[in-house]
């Protein structure tokens, strides 16, 4: 089994966007790295972190690419970190699972999800790991823009910063238990 990983939060660059639902996928990649004691480092593409855990090596990159060119910065970093598809893992918005959610995937489509089509095309297959964060769908026709990049409601951050320590435990599990286990233990 190999050791080295590559998580992939997606997310937009630039303070405006900081703290939206649209960049859960950069706060799960920022608090798995400060879990881990890594610090990111702007490079090619994306900032990037290397962290060590139970014999795991975690590449963990936010794109500096914005969200519509994230596949860019994947296949960048797959490539020269010499990391196959199957031990990378993205962490993505999903407006279609409920707020309380969390989804661990081998694959799938991808949902209408910016991000997630770029991978694709970039990377030519859509059997990519990705974990699917809830963000719910609680706004009006014509205003998933400006739900998806709001920020999160006061009572829904408890929420959220429990989902994010469970996205962390999914990470660490993913990489040491397996995508069959994983989903098993978490998607429930």
């Amino acid at each position: 089994m190999s050791t080295k990983f590559l998580i992939v939060g997606l997310g937009n660059i630039g303070t405006e966007y900081d703290a939206t639902r649209h960049n859960i996928g950069f706060d799960v990649a920022d608090a798995f790295v400060i879990k881990h004691g890594g610090n990111f480092e702007l490079d090619r593409h994306a900032f990037v972190a290397t962290v060590k855990w139970k014999g795991k090596q975690f590449v963990v990159i936010k794109p500096t690419t914005y969200m519509n060119l994230s596949g860019k910065a994947m296949k960048y970093w797959m490539d020269k970190e010499k990391i196959s598809i199957d031990n990378c893992l993205v962490v993505v918005d999903d407006l279609a699972l409920a707020i309380e959610q969390l989804r661990l995937r081998p694959s799938g489509s991808d949902a209408g999800h910016n991000g997630l089509k770029n991978i694709q095309e970039v990377l030519q297959s859509k059997d990519y790991p990705r974990l699917r964060f809830g963000i719910g769908n609680n706004f009006a026709k014509g205003k998933q823009i400006d739900f998806v990049l709001g920020k999160w409601d006061k009572k829904e951050l408890p929420i959220i910063q429990q989902k994010i320590l469970d996205s962390i435990n999914i990470i660490e599990s993913f990489a040491t238990q397996g995508m069959a286990k994983t989903m098993n233990d978490f998607n429930k």
